[in-house]
C-alpha cells in the first residue's frame, strides 16, 4: 500500500522554515559527521504502546525532527501522528503539521533520502528484518531490545551494521542510568571481591501461541503484522486497540517474542554481562533444572567459572551479585549491598571506568553526529539478546548443553535448530 500525506499537512515548507523547523538531511554534508546546527530526521517503524514515549524522549533533545512513521495498524499510526503533532504545536504555538507522512509498509519510508535514521519499535519477530533493511538503506538505527528474535538474526544484523557503516543503539537504556553503571563499576573493580555467582531475577520463558481467534479490527493488516512469523489467528491481547494502554502480550509467545525471560532479561542479563566484562562473549555451558516443565533455575557457566542463574530473588526484576567480600542487589528501584557501605563506595580515579552515558537517546544522536560507537552497539545488543535466546532454548529442550560463544553453536542438533527460524515467503531475513 502506498504512503499518504498527513491529515494535518495543510501548510507548506515556507511556514516550516519560518518556524525554524526546516529539515535538512545529514547526507547533504557529504561526510560521516553531521554539523551541530543540523537536525537529524527520524522515521519510526512501529507505533504501538512504547513508541510515544520514545518519540518524546527524542523530541525533547531539540536536535531531531520526527518526520515519518510506518505501521500496519492504522489507528495506532494516526495516534502516534497526533502525539508528535502535539509536541510541535506546543513548541511553536502554531496549529500546523511539519511535513509528517505515515506509511503502511516501512520499505516505502526507507526510500526517502531526507530521513537520516530509523527507530524500530515493532514486536521482536520483526526487529531483525526491519533493522537490516534500514541498515541496507544507509539509515542509522535505534532498535528496541531484545535486539533480535534469534541468534542467527543477531549475527546478520551485526554484519549489516558493519557493512553499511551505520550507527546502532540497542534500547537497553539501563546502561545510561547512573545507578546501574555504578553497580557494574563496583563489580568490575573488585568491591565485592571475586564474583562467584550472579542471579538474574526475571520471569517466564516463551511459550507457543495458544490464544483463541477473535474478530479482526478493520484497520489492522494482520497478515503483514504476522510478517516473518508463522500464520496464527488474531487475538487482541497481542495487538490491543489503541485505547487499551496495557502492554501487549505478544512478548509471551515464542512466535513473536521470547517471554519475559527475553523481554526483561534483555535488560537484566545485559547488566550482568556488562558488570562481568562479557559484552563480546557468553556462557559456555547451560545446566537445565531437573523439572518436568521448567521455568526457573537454569544455570549458565562462563569460561572463567562464574555461574549465572535465572531465578527470582523476590524483589521484582533485578540482578544479584555474590562475591567473596560481599553481595549486591540492583534494580530500577534499589541498589543495596551487604556490607551496606559497599553501595556508597566512591569509585577511585585509578579504577576501571565504564562507558559513561547520561541519556541513552542523546548518546545515539551524538554517535550519529560524531560517527562513534554508542554505549550499546550492535555487537553488545546481540550478545545480550543471545544470552536470553539460548536460555529459552535450554528450557525448551530441557537438558544440559554446551555453548560455543565464538562459533555461536550448541553441541546439540535440536538446540541448534532453534538458533534460526523459518520465514514466510517474502519476509526472509
Amino acid at each position: 500500500m502506498s504512503n499518504h500525506i498527513s491529515r494535518k499537512h495543510f501548510i507548506g515548507s515556507s511556514l516550516m522554515a519560518a518556524a525554524g523547523l526546516s529539515i535538512v538531511p545529514s547526507s547533504v554534508l557529504g561526510g560521516s559527521k553531521v554539523a551541530p546546527s543540523d537536525k537529524l530526521s527520524l522515521g519510526f517503524i512501529g507505533t504501538g504502546r512504547l513508541s510515544p514515549y520514545l518519540a518524546t524522549s527524542f523530541l525533547e533533545l531539540g536536535n531531531v525532527d520526527i518526520v515519518a512513521a510506518a505501521d500496519v495498524y492504522k489507528a495506532k499510526v494516526e495516534a502516534f501522528e497526533d502525539h508528535v503533532a502535539d509536541h510541535y504545536k506546543e513548541q511553536t504555538g502554531k496549529n500546523y503539521w511539519a511535513g509528517f507522512r505515515t506509511y503502511h509498509n516501512y520499505e516505502d519510508m526507507l526510500t526517502r533520502d531526507d530521513i537520516d535514521a530509523i527507530v524500530v519499535v515493532t514486536p521482536d519477530h520483526w526487529h531483525a528484518k526491519a533493522a537490516i533493511d534500514a541498515a541496507n538503506a544507509g539509515k542509522h538505527i535505534y532498535c528496541e531490545k531484545p535486539l533480535t528474535h534469534t541468534v542467527v538474526e543477531g549475527r546478520k544484523l551485526v554484519n549489516a551494521v558493519d557493512e553499511n557503516d551505520v550507527i546502532l543503539q540497542t534500547g537497553s537504556m539501563q546502561r545510561s542510568w547512573e545507578s546501574f553503571r555504578h553497580a557494574c563499576e563496583l563489580v568490575r573493580n573488585g568491591y565485592l571481591g571475586e564474583i562467584q555467582k550472579v542471579i538474574v531475577s526475571v520471569t517466564d520463558p516463551a511459550i507457543p501461541y495458544d490464544l483463541e481467534e477473535e474478530p479482526m479490527p478493520e484497520d489492522l493488516d494482520w497478515d503483514r503484522w504476522i510478517g516473518p512469523a508463522p500464520m496464527n489467528v488474531f487475538n487482541s491481547v497481542v495487538a490491543p486497540p489503541v485505547e487499551d494502554q496495557s502492554w501487549p502480550r505478544w512478548r509471551d509467545f515464542k512466535e513473536f517474542g521470547g517471554g519475559t525471560l527475553c523481554d526483561w532479561g534483555a535488560h537484566m542479563f545485559d547488566i550482568a554481562q556488562w558488570a562481568l566484562g562479557m559484552d563480546d562473549t557468553g556462557p559456555v555451558e547451560l545446566i537445565a533444572p531437573k523439572t518436568p516443565v521448567p521455568k526457573r533455575g537454569l544455570k549458565m557457566i562462563y569460561a572463567n567459572g562464574i555461574e549465572m542463574e535465572h531465578y527470582e530473588f523476590g524483589r521484582g526484576h533485578g540482578v544479584e551479585f555474590h562475591g567473596t567480600e560481599g553481595s549486591m542487589q540492583v534494580s530500577r528501584e534499589f541498589l543495596q549491598t551487604n556490607p551496606a557501605n559497599i553501595a556508597t563506595a566512591e569509585i577511585k580515579s585509578s579504577d576501571e571506568r565504564l562507558y559513561h552515558s547520561d541519556n541513552h537517546y542523546a548518546n545515539w544522536i551524538d554517535g550519529i553526529r560524531e560517527h562513534k560507537e554508542t554505549i550499546c552497539p550492535a555487537e553488545v545488543g546481540h550478545r545480550s539478546a543471545s544470552v536470553c535466546n539460548i536460555a529459552n532454548i535450554a528450557y525448551w529442550v530441557n537438558r544440559d548443553l554446551k555453548w560455543d560463544p565464538v562459533a555461536e553453536r550448541f553441541d546439540d542438533d535440536e538446540a541448534n535448530s532453534y538458533l534460526d527460524k523459518e520465514y514466510r515467503e517474502g519476509y526472509e531475513v
